[in-house]
């Protein structure tokens, strides 16, 4: 095979895999991560009253103590905006820090998507964590958002 012909057949390859890369995420994004909505541990049945965006906003107007809504993106997308009162908990770094999240706290969880914090909180189950509501995504939310680290 010539090297113009393999070069030519490589980037129709890579093109299709591109393509194809891009409707993975898309079926992820738009049609599995969705179906994490809601999704609650032994414990979190009573968070479900927040599931709705306009719920979760009077929380963040009216903090509970018991309640916690943690975001599990990037401390850089975080930073850029998050939900008002949220607490920046990394997906990466979650696990060395659970000394710093009671297990006796209501926890409200989102990420991007809401797929990151089905992985979140199949590691929180697992150390006994049982009172967890997967938000969803940032996306879900359609207020303003707070900036910067709180």
């Amino acid at each position: 095979m010539n090297g113009k012909r393999f070069l030519k057949i490589s980037g129709i390859t890579a093109g299709a895999l591109a393509v194809l890369a891009g409707i993975l995420v898309a079926v992820y994004m738009f049609v599995i991560a969705p179906t994490f909505i809601g999704r609650t541990g032994p414990e979190g049945e009573i968070l479900k009253k927040y599931i709705e965006p306009v719920e979760l906003k009077k929380l963040t107007e009216k903090p509970d103590d018991s309640i916690w809504i943690i975001d599990v993106r990037s401390e850089e997308n975080y930073s850029k905006g998050h939900i008002p009162t949220a607490k920046t908990f990394y997906s990466g770094t979650i696990m060395s820090r659970l000394h710093e999240l009671p297990k006796d706290k209501y926890l409200i969880i989102y990420c991007e998507t809401g797929g990151r914090v089905q992985s979140v909180i199949r590691k929180l189950s697992k150390e006994g964590y049982t009172r967890y509501m997967n938000w969803g995504g940032n996306s879900r939310w359609p207020y303003e958002r707070a900036a910067g680290n709180n």
